[in-house]
């Protein structure tokens, strides 16, 4: 039996660790495809546009892309067009004042699509306007505990595409490759935000399912092997939140515990530490994953 989606009442934060082996997480096309790094601290780096879009993904075929789990940012989706939608279900009377017909409209999207709920949306392009909404949602841009050294391959491609290519050299191509790296990252949730978007129980269900399984859905000869470690989360008994997002985060630290002179070749080589005494009172810690 499917949990009813009553909205969310109480705040929440949560810590996510990932890690990458032999692979790239998110490459920079502004940078050939070198995976993203802080160019002063040699910290590896994956934006959260790009943690988004594995979670849109999961929760894109895990739940079959079907009402109310719809995925509104989807590859290769004309915008206006999904908007469309939210417009031919409007009433005479919704479609007779602008303002209630947007309102309208935006209820329609939020109701449908997941990653409305969730994140917000931009929708108030010229043609079927449904204005704009701020998702209860948000998640920072992940950096690697250590920095990462990301060596560049050469890779030879031996079939060609035309016959005119068949006496050609062999062609040439590269990679980047990360040989370990261990990401965090953190993650706020709105109850406030979630009262205007309908972000639910269910959703929130949801987010925590693709957090822990999502990687195992992406698997590509570019990303190398991907893993969901990690996911803490902090829940509040109010709406309010009983104490500081960076307070609570702080309770959570990664040390190194094998040789630091090596480097780290697995997670094993952390220890992930958890001040469980510092939880202040009206603030319950959930190890998820």
């Amino acid at each position: 039996m499917n949990k009813p989606n009553k909205v969310i009442e109480k705040r929440h934060e949560f810590v996510y660790l990932f890690d990458v082996i032999n692979g790239n997480p998110n490459g920079d096309p502004d940078a050939g495809n070198a995976p993203r790094v802080d160019a002063e601290t040699g910290i590896g780096q994956v934006s959260d546009v790009a943690i988004k879009r594995a979670v849109r993904d999961y929760v894109a075929f895990a739940r079959e892309n079907q009402t109310p789990n719809k995925i509104y940012i989807a590859d290769k989706a004309v915008l206006s067009t999904v908007r469309g939608l939210a417009y031919e279900g409007l009433t005479e009377n919704e479609k007779g004042d602008k303002q209630t017909a947007v309102a309208a409209a935006q209820r329609f999207m939020c109701n449908n699509y997941w990653d409305v709920r969730a994140y917000g949306a931009v929708m108030s392009g010229k043609t079927n306007n449904c204005d704009r909404i701020t998702g209860p949602v948000q998640i920072t841009v992940a950096n690697s505990v250590d920095p990462i050294f990301a060596p560049h391959w050469s890779i030879t491609r031996l079939a060609v595409e035309t016959e005119a290519d068949r006496e050609k050299q062999r062609t040439f191509g590269s990679k980047y490759v990360v040989p370990y790296a261990l990401y965090r990252c953190e993650g706020f949730i709105s109850a406030f935000e979630a009262r205007k978007s309908g972000f639910g129980e269910a959703d929130l269900d949801l987010l925590w399912e693709a957090l822990v399984n999502m990687f195992d859905h992406r698997h590509s000869a570019n990303r190398g092997k991907m893993n969901a470690r990690k996911l803490i989360v902090f829940k509040h008994d109010n709406a309010l939140g009983r104490a500081r997002s960076q307070d609570l985060f702080d309770l959570i630290w990664i040390k190194r515990i094998t040789d630091g002179e090596a480097p780290a070749r697995g997670f094993s080589d952390y220890q992930v530490n958890i001040d469980k005494a510092g939880v202040p009172r009206g603030v319950e810690l959930l190890e998820i994953l």
